[in-house]
This record gives C-alpha cells, structure tokens and sequence, in this order.
C-alpha cells in the first residue's frame, strides 16, 4: 500500500512547514501539496491549516493522527522483517534522546552500529524526557532513551546511575567548598527547565521537603549552564551533561547525594522490527564496554 501521502501529511505536522517536509522528504513544494490534498479529497475532510505561522494540523487531522502514524509504523516494521530476511542490509530505526546522551553516548552507538549495518537508516529525534516518552508513546520513536522508571510500557533496561550535581558560577561562595546542601540550594535563585521535563531537580528538592525559588525556566540544557556562568542563579543538572562543561561554572556535590537513571525502552517488543531490536543490543553493549 503507498504510504507517500501519509508521511508527507505527517512530516509537515512535525516540522511545521510545508516547504521543508519537501526538502525533508527530497520532493518539490508542490509535490507535498498535491499529496496532502489527494489525502483530504480521499478522506473527505481537511487535515492540514496553513498560515504564516507555518502547517498545523486541523482538529480532524489530530483525530486521524494516531492511526496514521501506525500505518506509517507497521511499514517499517513490515520494511525490517524483509531486511532480516535479506540480511539486515536496510530497515529504518526511529530514536527518542535527550540531550546528554544525545551529545556523549550516541555518537559512538551510532558508530558501532553503522560499522556492521551501514545501509540501515537511523533517523534521531531530539528532545527532553516528556518529548521522548510522548514520542514512544504515540509511536513516533521506536526505541528511546528514557529516566526511570518511565510512564512508557514495553521493556526497558537501566544503563547507567548518573549523579546529580548542583552547577554554580566559579565565583559563588560556595564553589571550592565541593559539597551543597540542598536545603541551602533551594534558597538560591534557581534556573530550572520547563516543568514536564525538570522532574531532576524537582525531585532532589521534594525529597529534601525543599521548595526552591525559580527565577528562570528553558527547555535548553545548554541555556542554564551559560546563565549559571553568567551568575543569573544556580541549577541541579546530571554528571553526564556536565561532562567538558564550560570553565565559568563548578559542579558541586549534593547533601544528600541524588542521581537518575538512564534507561534503554523498546515500547513494543513484540511487534520491534529486527534493525530496532539489533539497536537495541548495540546500545546496551556500547554503554557497557565503554562505561563499564
């Protein structure tokens, strides 16, 4: 069954924009166009407004939205079987990740993985833990790296404990001292992420019957640390993500100590397609030879 109107409809969704799903998708602007209006004329009703701001779907198109995204799934799915039977030479894997291991595990997962299955595409989708869950969830992502324990159902397999830490710019009071309580932290002006991705921090304070004094919310990791340099406020952010930070800022222990887990899901193991679950072998194993 052809598929190319659905993921026209879908990347225009994602991307907000009718030229770049085109781009995207390596077809004309027209092209996109004329395949989403063949799908409303199919389905008898608009999926997609457009306006300056960019593509956003209408109210019926979100209805339609899930069950597109399963077509589109089940090809892949569909896309890998043949690829195992072949011998694994194609298939797409879809990737949930935020930023930390975005930036210091995929790389050398993803390098692993392509040195033994060069043809399989890799597609990464880059976000905070809420947006990898969301993406899991509603199948968007197929496999994603998460904090346990995770809303999301399926299996899943812890990786790596990793500390949290409380980020302070090099010139606070504090900053050779190398331990923070936390009750002392909350009374500090705090930099925080939004509030559906900053169950860290969040968490580090509950547990310490602290309430913290918020002055600034980003959804960017990187953000924080350049306003904690800039001695806007002090955050709570894990040891992986402060990993060859910037000079400007020192990392402290915390009193008491707290950590996340990063974990590894597969929503849904049963119906994974092969590509999805020999990624998921690489990554255990990439993080184990190389973390230990």
């Amino acid at each position: 069954m052809p598929v190319n109107k659905y993921e026209a409809f879908m990347r225009a969704v994602e991307l907000k924009s009718i030229t770049r799903a085109a781009e995207s998708l390596g077809v004309t602007q027209s092209a996109v166009s004329h395949m989403i209006s063949s799908l409303e004329s199919e389905l008898g009703f608009a999926l997609l407004r457009r306006s300056r701001t960019g593509a956003a779907p209408t109210a019926d198109g979100e209805r339609v939205m899930p069950a597109i995204r399963g077509i589109l799934s089940s090809r892949e799915q569909l896309e890998q079987v043949a690829s195992a039977i072949r011998g694994l030479d194609s298939g797409t894997v879809r990737i949930g990740t935020f930023t930390s291991v975005g930036v210091h595990w995929l790389p050398g997962i993803i390098a692993a993985f392509r040195a033994d299955y060069p043809n399989v595409e890799l597609k990464l989708m880059s976000g905070d833990y809420h947006d990898v869950e969301q993406w899991l969830s509603e199948g968007s992502a197929d496999i994603g790296f998460v904090s346990l324990p995770t809303r999301v159902g399926g299996q899943s397999w812890p990786l790596l404990t990793d500390r949290l830490l409380a980020v302070v710019p090099k010139t606070h009071p504090r900053a050779g001292s190398g331990v923070f309580p936390v009750r002392e932290l909350a009374k500090e002006g705090f930099i925080g992420l939004l509030e559906t991705s900053d169950r860290d921090a969040r968490g580090v304070f509950a547990g310490s019957g602290a309430s913290p004094e918020i002055k600034y919310t980003t959804k960017d990791d990187y953000a924080v640390i350049a306003m904690v340099e800039r001695g806007l406020g002090v955050s709570i952010m894990p040891e992986l993500l402060l990993k060859n930070c910037s000079e400007g800022v020192r990392c402290l222990e915390l009193d008491p100590p707290a950590s996340r887990t990063i974990g590894l899901c597969l929503p849904d193991a049963e119906r994974a397609g092969p590509a999805t679950l020999r990624f998921a072998e690489y990554a255990r194993e990439w993080v184990s030879q190389s973390l230990g």
